[in-house]
C-alpha cells in the first residue's frame, strides 16, 4: 500500500515536524497514533518517517531511510490573476502537474479590485499548493510568489519562454517544442480573460519571448494555463 506523504513544516537529521493546522489534519482527521510510518520530504529529500509524539497542534516523526523522489520538471508558469475561485484551481491543478513556479500577474485587463485583494490571497494560494503537492506525491511545493506587474516579470529565466497569444495564429506551443532541441527550463505566460493586450503581447516579445497559440478555440485562463502544461510536458519528456 502507497504510504502518504507529508511535507515537513520543521525538520533536522533525524527528526521532522508538522505544526499548527497542518498537523492538526494528521492528528484529529487522520487520527495519527505513535508508531504509524509516511513518506516525509524535508527540503529536496525524501525520507520514511514514524511517528513518535502527537498533539493537537504537532506531529513529530523519527526520520528513516532515504527515498528516491520523483524528479520535478522546470516550469515557471506567469499566471494573470483572475477570479479567485478560478485562480486557486489553476493552483491546485498546475501543482498537480509539477509546476516548479507560478508568479502571480497583474495584467492590464486583471480586475481592480482583484488586483488590490490578491496580495492578501497569496499565503492561501500557497497553502493551496502545499495540499495539492501532499495529494500529489511532490517533495516540495511550487515557489509562489507575491503579484507582480507584467513589467517585472518579463525577464523570467529560462531557456524557452512563451506566451500565449490570442493574436497568433501560426506557431502553435506543441510545433514551438518540437523545433530545436527539447529546453532544460521553459516559461509559460498565459493572459487574464480578454487575453494580454497588444502592447503586452509587445513588451513580451521586445523582451525576447516567443507568442505561441493552443489552437483556434477561446479557452478560460485556468483551462489554458493547464492545457499549456499538459501539451509542455508531453514534448519535453
Amino acid at each position: 500500500m502507497t504510504r502518504r506523504r507529508w511535507i515537513a513544516d520543521e525538520f533536522t537529521d533525524h527528526r521532522a515536524a508538522l505544526t499548527g493546522e497542518h498537523a492538526q489534519h494528521l492528528a484529529r482527521v487522520l487520527r495519527a497514533k505513535p508508531g504509524m510510518e509516511f513518506d516525509i520530504a524535508t527540503g529536496k529529500r525524501l525520507r520514511r518517517g514514524r511517528i513518535v509524539q502527537v498533539s493537537d497542534d504537532r506531529v513529530e516523526f523519527e526520520l528513516g531511510e532515504e527515498l528516491a523522489p520523483a524528479a520535478a520538471s522546470d516550469i515557471t508558469v506567469l499566471l494573470a490573476v483572475i477570479k479567485f475561485d478560478r485562480f486557486e484551481w489553476a493552483v491546485e491543478k498546475l501543482t498537480e502537474l509539477g509546476v516548479g513556479t507560478i508568479v502571480p500577474v497583474i495584467a492590464a485587463r486583471t480586475d481592480a479590485h482583484l488586483a488590490a485583494a490578491a496580495i492578501k490571497r497569496v499565503e492561501r494560494w500557497r497553502r493551496i499548493a502545499l495540499e495539492a503537492s501532499e495529494q500529489s506525491r511532490r517533495v516540495a511545493p511550487p515557489e509562489i510568489g507575491d503579484p507582480q506587474k507584467l513589467k517585472a516579470t518579463l525577464d523570467t529565466k529560462a531557456d524557452c519562454r512563451l506566451v500565449l497569444a490570442e493574436s497568433e495564429q501560426d506557431t502553435a506551443l506543441a510545433s514551438a517544442l518540437s523545433e530545436s532541441t527539447p529546453p532544460r527550463s521553459l516559461a509559460l505566460a498565459i493572459g487574464p480573460e480578454g487575453g494580454w493586450t497588444t502592447a503586452e503581447i509587445t513588451q513580451f516579445t521586445s523582451a525576447g519571448w516567443q507568442a505561441v497559440t493552443l489552437g483556434a478555440n477561446i479557452l478560460r485562463a485556468e483551462t489554458a494555463a493547464i492545457a499549456a502544461v499538459a501539451i509542455a510536458q508531453s514534448k519535453l519528456g
